[in-house]
Protein backbone atom coordinates (compact mmCIF):
# COMPACT_ATOMS: atom_id res chain seq x y z
CA UNK A 1 0.00 0.00 0.00
CA UNK A 2 1.20 3.78 -1.02
CA UNK A 3 1.73 5.55 1.59
CA UNK A 4 0.46 8.93 1.36
CA UNK A 5 0.78 11.97 3.43
CA UNK A 6 -2.45 13.55 5.34
CA UNK A 7 -3.16 16.28 3.96
CA UNK A 8 -4.95 19.01 5.99
CA UNK A 9 -7.91 18.89 3.59
CA UNK A 10 -8.05 14.66 4.22
CA UNK A 11 -8.20 15.84 7.69
CA UNK A 12 -11.02 17.77 7.94
CA UNK A 13 -12.83 15.67 5.85
CA UNK A 14 -12.18 12.84 8.29
CA UNK A 15 -12.80 15.67 11.20
CA UNK A 16 -16.27 16.54 9.64
CA UNK A 17 -17.07 13.04 9.99
CA UNK A 18 -16.54 12.77 13.26
CA UNK A 19 -17.76 15.24 14.26
CA UNK A 20 -21.44 14.91 12.43
CA UNK A 21 -21.47 11.16 13.98
CA UNK A 22 -24.54 10.24 12.11
CA UNK A 23 -23.17 8.55 8.80
CA UNK A 24 -23.38 11.63 7.19
CA UNK A 25 -23.49 11.41 3.16
CA UNK A 26 -20.84 13.26 0.78
CA UNK A 27 -22.56 16.32 0.59
CA UNK A 28 -23.32 16.80 4.23
CA UNK A 29 -19.47 15.97 4.95
CA UNK A 30 -18.44 18.92 2.01
CA UNK A 31 -21.10 21.87 2.99
CA UNK A 32 -19.93 21.38 6.45
CA UNK A 33 -16.08 20.93 5.54
CA UNK A 34 -16.77 24.59 3.97
CA UNK A 35 -17.66 26.22 7.41
CA UNK A 36 -14.20 25.43 8.24
CA UNK A 37 -12.70 26.42 4.30
CA UNK A 38 -14.96 28.08 2.44
CA UNK A 39 -12.05 26.99 -0.60
CA UNK A 40 -12.06 23.32 -0.57
CA UNK A 41 -14.11 21.90 -3.04
CA UNK A 42 -16.48 19.26 -3.81
CA UNK A 43 -14.14 16.76 -5.78
CA UNK A 44 -11.51 17.43 -3.34
CA UNK A 45 -14.08 16.03 -0.51
CA UNK A 46 -15.02 13.14 -2.73
CA UNK A 47 -11.71 11.91 -3.45
CA UNK A 48 -10.65 12.05 0.31
CA UNK A 49 -13.79 10.10 1.37
CA UNK A 50 -12.65 7.58 -1.80
CA UNK A 51 -9.15 7.46 -0.14
CA UNK A 52 -10.36 7.17 3.16
CA UNK A 53 -12.46 4.09 2.65
CA UNK A 54 -10.36 2.55 0.68
CA UNK A 55 -7.62 2.63 3.09
CA UNK A 56 -10.05 1.85 5.69
CA UNK A 57 -10.20 4.98 7.54
CA UNK A 58 -13.80 5.33 7.02
CA UNK A 59 -16.93 2.91 5.86
CA UNK A 60 -18.81 3.56 2.78
CA UNK A 61 -22.33 2.33 3.45
CA UNK A 62 -24.69 1.94 0.52
CA UNK A 63 -28.05 3.06 2.19
CA UNK A 64 -31.09 3.47 -0.21
CA UNK A 65 -29.55 5.64 -3.12
CA UNK A 66 -26.90 7.61 -1.07
CA UNK A 67 -23.89 6.54 0.18
CA UNK A 68 -23.05 7.47 3.46
CA UNK A 69 -19.80 7.36 5.71
CA UNK A 70 -19.21 5.65 9.24
CA UNK A 71 -15.87 6.55 11.13
CA UNK A 72 -16.87 3.51 13.47
CA UNK A 73 -14.75 1.10 11.35
CA UNK A 74 -15.04 -2.23 14.05
CA UNK A 75 -17.50 -5.11 13.04
CA UNK A 76 -21.02 -3.52 13.31
CA UNK A 77 -24.53 -3.71 11.40
CA UNK A 78 -26.28 -0.51 11.05
CA UNK A 79 -30.26 0.53 11.94
CA UNK A 80 -32.15 3.17 9.37
CA UNK A 81 -34.99 4.77 10.45
CA UNK A 82 -37.41 4.24 7.13
CA UNK A 83 -39.05 7.65 8.42
CA UNK A 84 -36.67 10.07 8.45
CA UNK A 85 -33.52 8.47 7.24
CA UNK A 86 -31.74 8.05 10.66
CA UNK A 87 -28.78 6.04 10.62
CA UNK A 88 -27.17 4.47 13.62
CA UNK A 89 -24.91 1.86 14.37
CA UNK A 90 -25.52 -1.55 16.20
CA UNK A 91 -23.42 -4.29 17.69
CA UNK A 92 -23.50 -7.36 16.50
CA UNK A 93 -21.96 -10.77 17.17
CA UNK A 94 -19.34 -11.30 14.54
CA UNK A 95 -19.05 -14.71 15.26
CA UNK A 96 -22.31 -15.29 14.88
CA UNK A 97 -22.17 -13.70 11.63
CA UNK A 98 -19.41 -15.48 10.49
CA UNK A 99 -21.19 -18.88 10.83
CA UNK A 100 -23.94 -17.27 8.46
CA UNK A 101 -21.31 -16.27 5.91
CA UNK A 102 -20.01 -19.99 6.10
CA UNK A 103 -23.69 -21.44 6.00
CA UNK A 104 -24.02 -19.06 3.04
CA UNK A 105 -21.44 -20.05 1.05
CA UNK A 106 -21.42 -23.38 1.87
CA UNK A 107 -25.14 -23.38 -0.21
CA UNK A 108 -24.07 -21.43 -3.23
CA UNK A 109 -20.42 -22.04 -3.82
CA UNK A 110 -19.60 -18.66 -3.10
CA UNK A 111 -16.57 -17.13 -1.52
CA UNK A 112 -18.41 -14.45 0.80
CA UNK A 113 -15.83 -11.91 0.58
CA UNK A 114 -18.05 -9.38 3.23
CA UNK A 115 -20.75 -8.46 5.20
CA UNK A 116 -22.94 -5.35 5.26
CA UNK A 117 -25.98 -6.04 7.61
CA UNK A 118 -28.69 -3.32 7.66
CA UNK A 119 -31.67 -3.43 9.34
CA UNK A 120 -34.40 -1.15 8.67
CA UNK A 121 -37.18 0.25 10.89
CA UNK A 122 -38.63 3.49 12.70
CA UNK A 123 -36.94 5.44 15.20
CA UNK A 124 -38.33 6.15 18.90
CA UNK A 125 -39.00 9.53 17.85
CA UNK A 126 -40.53 8.79 14.50
CA UNK A 127 -42.75 6.30 16.14
CA UNK A 128 -43.70 8.68 18.90
CA UNK A 129 -44.44 11.36 15.97
CA UNK A 130 -46.78 8.72 14.24
CA UNK A 131 -48.53 7.79 17.61
CA UNK A 132 -49.40 11.57 17.93
CA UNK A 133 -50.55 12.00 14.57
CA UNK A 134 -52.43 9.04 15.28
CA UNK A 135 -54.34 10.29 18.46
CA UNK A 136 -54.96 13.63 16.58
CA UNK A 137 -56.73 12.21 14.08
CA UNK A 138 -58.75 10.37 16.32
CA UNK A 139 -59.47 13.64 18.68
CA UNK A 140 -60.51 14.85 15.20
CA UNK A 141 -62.99 12.16 14.51
CA UNK A 142 -64.54 12.11 17.31
CA UNK A 143 -65.21 15.94 17.12
CA UNK A 144 -66.72 15.77 14.14
CA UNK A 145 -69.28 12.83 14.92
CA UNK A 146 -70.26 14.80 18.18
Amino acid sequence: MVQRRNTKQRQLVMDVVRELDDHPTADEIYLKARETDPRISRGTVYRNLALLSDEGELLSVRIGNACHYDHNTSFHAHLVCQQCGSVIDVPVDEGRIAGVSRDVAASTGYDVEGVELTFVGTCPACRQRRQDDDRAAGQDRERKRA
